[in-house]
């Protein structure tokens, strides 16, 4: 009998540390997912889950070949690479990471917003490039300002949302969040946060944070029109996915006073052209996708995916599931 739980990628790097914490009587191997796709499968017949590592991208022609397969599982909280909808009509669940990575990337998020509101990135640079602290004082004085007394909008309330929601316990914000799900009362108030409607929170919040899943509906979400609802003053993050937002509309929005700042840790080309203007201005701080970057989302991420991967080889349901119907 062959492996039950596949890891699939274009290098076998990340097979020695599932290896490590896989559950006893799960039989693990990595799959090249630059073979041809009648070599991966001719590999995979006995696999009942399959673990996308790295840049590895399992489409439907793969799945539809492999007729134990049950789940695909990743390692990231994003599944947008994937065709779910494709998938749940051949039975395969998709699962993203349960939340593995969401205190790394609302902590991330937080570094976005102190250093976007208070201009960290032009202090930084500055006195690495010998000049102390230069022209800030002068120049950006008028846009340097406190997370107190603000409201911060957060979009999308889901993992990551409600754990920037709860960093921001202390910082004497109010917070509000706008989300297509209901979220429940009790989580509102451990929370402290207030629901409005999306447009409210774009025209009433000094810092808004995205922390959406990209679909059909929130690609672009954020564009022209959103962008004229908001404070001349606001502070704009995204750290989920870049595509949420209308870059080209951003840019203008940058350039026509529409939006005092911009703190980002997505594009939607990444890696992103070295003439993005984006990179060239100094009221934007850009960061390389990097928001889950750390041991602690890795290894839970990780722990996550082999232990549900594990569950479906066991006969039971996956947790996790993201929904087969494109949103």
């Amino acid at each position: 009998m062959g492996a039950q739980v596949i890891i699939y990628g274009p290098d076998e790097s990340a097979l020695a540390a599932f290896e490590e914490i896989k559950p006893e009587g799960v039989e693990i191997a990595w799959v090249n997912s630059d073979d041809s796709i009648e070599d991966q499968a001719a590999q995979m017949q006995d696999a009942v889950a399959l673990i996308v590592a790295g840049r590895g991208r399992p489409t439907v022609e793969l799945a539809a070949k492999c007729s134990n397969l049950r789940l695909i599982q990743t390692t990231s909280a994003g599944t947008d690479y994937l065709d779910k909808v494709g998938l749940g009509e051949l039975g395969i669940s998709v699962s993203n990471n349960g939340g593995g990575n969401a205190v790394a990337v609302a902590e991330h998020t937080m570094g976005l917003i102190v250093s976007t509101i208070r201009k960290l990135q032009l202090q930084f640079n500055a006195v690495s490039a010998g000049e102390w602290a230069a022209d800030i004082r002068t120049k950006w004085f008028s846009q340097a300002h406190e997370i107190a007394g603000k409201t911060v909008g957060i979009v999308g309330l889901g993992r990551i949302g409600s754990r920037v929601a709860r960093r921001l316990q202390g910082w004497e914000c109010e917070v509000v969040y706008s989300d297509i799900i209901d979220i429940p009362e009790e989580l509102e108030q451990e929370l402290n946060v207030t629901r409005l409607p999306l447009d409210e929170v774009l025209q009433t919040a000094d810092v808004i944070t995205l922390h959406v899943p990209l679909g059909t509906q929130t690609r672009h979400m954020i564009s022209d029109r959103e962008f004229d609802m908001m404070k001349p003053t606001v502070i704009f993050i995204n750290a989920c996915r870049g595509p949420v937002v209308d870059e080209a509309a951003l840019i203008r929005a940058l350039n026509d006073g529409k939006v005092a700042a911009a703190g980002l840790d997505v594009l939607e080309q990444e890696p992103t052209p070295v003439d993005n203007p984006l990179l060239k201005m100094d009221n934007v701080l850009v960061t390389p996708h990097l928001a889950a970057f750390s041991q602690e989302a890795g290894e839970k991420s990780r722990m996550f995916a082999i232990t549900n991967s594990a569950r479906v080889a066991g006969g039971d349901e996956p947790d996790s599931v993201v929904p087969s119907t494109d949103f």
